[in-house]
């Protein structure tokens, strides 16, 4: 069932510093059908899409989840890795997994951070409530924090917006307000 959304001053964020170095992890993931331990350095040399997300067994979460899975090529085009993470168990994703339909061919890792330490080290614990918020997170080939985005629980994420932000990063210049792949990039004049 999903949790009642937390009121601002039930959730207390912590979040990594943009232009930081990520938290380092070495955690429990869903990958496939097989439980593997997930290490955030052997992510180095890719960008990251690191989602969390409540919980297994809801209602918003899988249609992020599948959505994620239905752009993934586009993801990997632009060199990326998409991994999903909540605070459920890995035997409770390969549960939900097999149960869900629009989840059975999921191509992407799912942590399983049942000790909480992932989404606590990201900022995203609802520590009330024992979930994690609906947090999104781009890092850099060098690991480092680039873009956060923060939803409430009630609220599903854009998987458009974060291709759009993370080609943006991509380019390695300045994107004004609706830029898109291949939209020119800013020049400042001095």
């Amino acid at each position: 069932m999903q949790s009642p959304t937390p009121t601002p001053s039930d959730v207390r964020l912590a979040v990594p510093a943009l232009g930081r170095p990520a938290p380092a992890f070495a955690e429990e993931a869903l990958v496939g059908r097989r439980f593997e331990t997930l290490r955030s350095e052997a992510l180095r040399g890719r960008w990251v899409v690191l989602f969390f997300y409540p919980m297994d067994f809801t209602f918003v979460c899988p249609t992020e989840i599948a959505a994620f899975n239905q752009r993934l090529g586009e993801f990997e085009e632009r060199n990326a890795a998409v991994i999903g993470a909540s605070t459920d168990t890995v035997y409770s994703h390969l549960g939900w997994v097999g149960a869900k339909e629009e989840l059975k061919d999921l191509r992407y890792p799912l942590i399983g951070d049942v000790r909480k330490t992932l989404a606590r080290a990201f900022g995203v614990l609802d520590e009330a409530q024992g979930v994690a918020l609906r947090g999104t997170f781009v890092i850099d080939p060098e690991g480092v924090t680039r873009w956060v985005e923060i939803n409430d629980m009630a609220v599903g994420r854009s998987v458009d917006e974060v291709l759009r932000v993370l080609d943006a990063l991509q380019t390695g210049g300045l994107c004004p307000c609706g830029w898109t792949r291949g939209d020119d990039t800013l020049r400042p004049e001095v």
